[in-house]
């Protein structure tokens, strides 16, 4: 696939309009069409670019990161996992939390959309934090057989989708924080 026929600013355009349009009508009711006809490109372009709407979605996701694991080394796990939650704002936190809540249920109905999503965002997050978690045990912060190290993804996407379930709050960054100081970092006894 040529993607190089759209410029950055143009592509971020796209991506934007895609994910204006999950928020609007979810990811089942999202169409190919209503993308082209929002951004006023052709369905030509948009299935040269990207094979179809799940790769599209999880693209558009990755795009719009707020912070990227693989960019944080503080040279403590305490500060990396704090300037994970320190990257994001609270508003943004959650449109995020619904959006990711919606998806994760279209995934569990989709197999395409849950490849890509695991694929194209989960997986790379996934292996940038055991490379900061593989940091943390190298400098001696984390025991390597500490049994905690293999659920940290589960805890954090847990509290990040937990909260709004259990207390009826989107999560923000003073309870992501405090969940960091009181349930990881002891599992992993830091």
């Amino acid at each position: 696939m040529g993607r190089s026929r759209l410029t950055p600013e143009r592509e971020a355009e796209l991506y934007a309009a895609v994910l204006d349009l999950l928020r609007e009508v979810g990811y089942d009711a999202l169409t190919m069409d209503a993308v082209a006809a929002r951004t006023r490109a052709s369905k030509a372009t948009l299935y040269r670019q990207w094979q179809g709407k799940p790769e599209l979605v999880a693209k558009a996701l990755d795009h719009y990161k707020p912070v990227r694991i693989a960019d944080i080394d503080t040279g403590t796990l305490r500060g990396d996992l704090h300037a994970m939650v320190a990257e994001d704002d609270d508003c943004r936190m959650e449109q995020d939390s619904a959006l990711i809540r919606g998806l994760a249920q279209a995934a569990h109905c989709n197999a395409d959309l849950h490849r890509a999503l695991r694929d194209l965002l989960i997986g790379p997050e996934i292996n940038a934090l055991d490379a900061m978690l593989a940091r943390a045990v190298e400098r001696g912060e984390v025991p390597a057989d500490r049994p905690a190290l293999g659920y940290v993804p589960h805890m954090m996407i847990g509290a990040f989708v937990a909260q709004q379930l259990i207390e009826d709050r989107p999560p923000n960054r003073a309870f992501l924080t405090d969940y960091i100081d009181a349930v990881v970092l002891p599992a992993l006894g830091v």
